[in-house]
Order: structure tokens, then C-alpha cells, then sequence
């Protein structure tokens, strides 16, 4: 096996690992590559360096809610569109409306999205952002019927390149984007929204009961996702 002496070395194997990955890598993944128990702060300086390495390329090292990943930057996206031979797929304002719903009020019932929106909620909608990977029930509300409760991924923040939903768009940005056309492409994903977002923004609810254990557990990662 190849010896590692300096940190470029260990910069190289890192690199190639992240190079190679079809996912983001956690650090705890990434710790498997070497023997050697380095500290926390020795990791943060290895990909400090390996990033501010690649800043002046068309690839750029980041860190999501999972973990760190190479991706294209955005301004070459349009470029590399030019390659692909299928129209990115697109969503209706349903899908999109109960989206930016769940994103800013999270977990919320079906219900809740009905009375924000102010029609019913197909559950074709439901099943395409679970389908996508972007939202997950998280647990049940302590109410008649006991209603699903819903929240986003990890998944949905690393498409979008967030590290937590505290670097979701604030909701001015989102409305001046309001009649932009829904797309597949992470940064537009929250752009199309045509509903009063100031019910959406409102305080979330503090009396909401999870009682499902793996699902408050999921619920408390998604605020802390940004720890990789």
C-alpha cells in the first residue's frame, strides 16, 4: 500500500476518495481511510486545505448535511445543461407549494398544509417528495387519526447544497422568485411557491408530540445537520 509521510499525501487519498464517491462522505467515513487517529481539528485542516486547493476551479469542495462532496459550481451548471439529453424534469405548483411548506414549518401534517394552502392535498403530492427523497414522516401527532408528520431529508439539504435549514432562503427571496418555473435544479427547487408564505413563516409549533422515538431523533438531526 502506498505510504503516506506529508499532508500532501493525506490530501491526495482524501481528494481521490471524495473524486470517487457517487454520495457525500461523513467524517466519520472519511476517518476510515487512515490508521493514524487524527484529531478533529487536524481533519478540518485537511479539508480546509483540499478545498481552498480547488477554489480557483470549475469544481468545488463542500460540505452538506451528510457530509463533503465535490460538485460543480453553479455558474458552469448552464454550460454542462448543454450535455444532457433529457429536459429536467418538472413539478406542479402542488408539489412545490407543499414543499416550501413543509421546509419552513416542519413537521407538519397533511392537514396543515390543506389549511395553508386552502385545498386538499393529493397524495400523488406526497408520495412524488417522498419519492424525490426530499421529505419523510417523522412520526405521528398525538391527535384523532394520529396524522403523519412531515419533515425534509438530508437528502433535500445536500440538493440543495445546505448544511442546515438555517441556510434556507429567508422567505422575501423566495417570494420575489415567485413566478419562476419549478425545475428539478437544486438551487431552484424552492423558487416556484405561489402561496401566502407568511402563514408558512410563521413561529412553529411548540406543543407538537412525536411519539415515535426514531422519528424525533430524525426530526432533531434535521436542525443539526449541519454537523457532518
Amino acid at each position: 500500500m502506498l505510504q503516506l509521510y506529508k499532508p500532501e499525501d493525506y490530501k491526495r487519498v482524501l481528494e481521490t476518495a471524495l473524486l470517487a464517491a457517487a454520495e457525500p462522505l461523513s467524517l466519520a467515513e472519511l476517518k476510515k481511510l487512515f490508521d493514524e487517529p487524527f484529531d478533529d481539528d487536524t481533519w478540518r485542516t485537511l479539508l480546509d486545505d483540499l478545498r481552498r486547493d480547488w477554489a480557483d476551479r470549475g469544481v468545488e469542495l463542500v460540505r452538506l448535511a451528510s457530509g463533503w462532496r465535490f460538485q460543480t459550481r453553479p455558474e458552469y451548471q448552464g454550460f454542462l445543461d448543454r450535455l444532457k439529453n433529457e429536459k429536467p424534469q418538472k413539478y406542479s405548483r402542488a408539489v412545490m407549494e407543499t414543499l416550501a411548506i413543509i421546509a419552513y414549518r416542519q413537521p407538519v401534517t397533511r392537514g396543515d398544509i390543506e389549511d395553508i394552502r386552502g385545498v386538499a392535498v393529493s397524495p400523488n403530492v406526497i408520495r412524488t417528495l417522498e419519492g424525490r427523497g426530499w421529505v419523510d414522516a417523522v412520526g405521528h401527532r398525538d391527535s384523532p387519526g394520529r396524522p403523519a408528520l412531515y419533515a425534509t431529508t438530508r437528502k433535500f439539504l445536500d440538493d440543495l447544497s445546505l448544511r442546515s435549514l438555517s441556510e434556507l432562503p429567508p422567505l422575501a427571496e423566495i417570494e420575489r422568485m415567485i413566478d419562476a418555473q419549478p425545475t428539478e435544479t437544486p438551487a431552484e427547487i424552492l423558487a416556484a411557491p405561489q402561496i401566502t408564505l407568511a402563514a408558512a413563516s410563521d413561529e412553529p409549533r411548540t406543543n407538537e408530540r412525536v411519539d415515535n422515538e426514531a422519528g424525533t431523533a430524525q426530526s432533531d438531526a434535521f436542525q443539526s445537520a449541519g454537523t457532518a
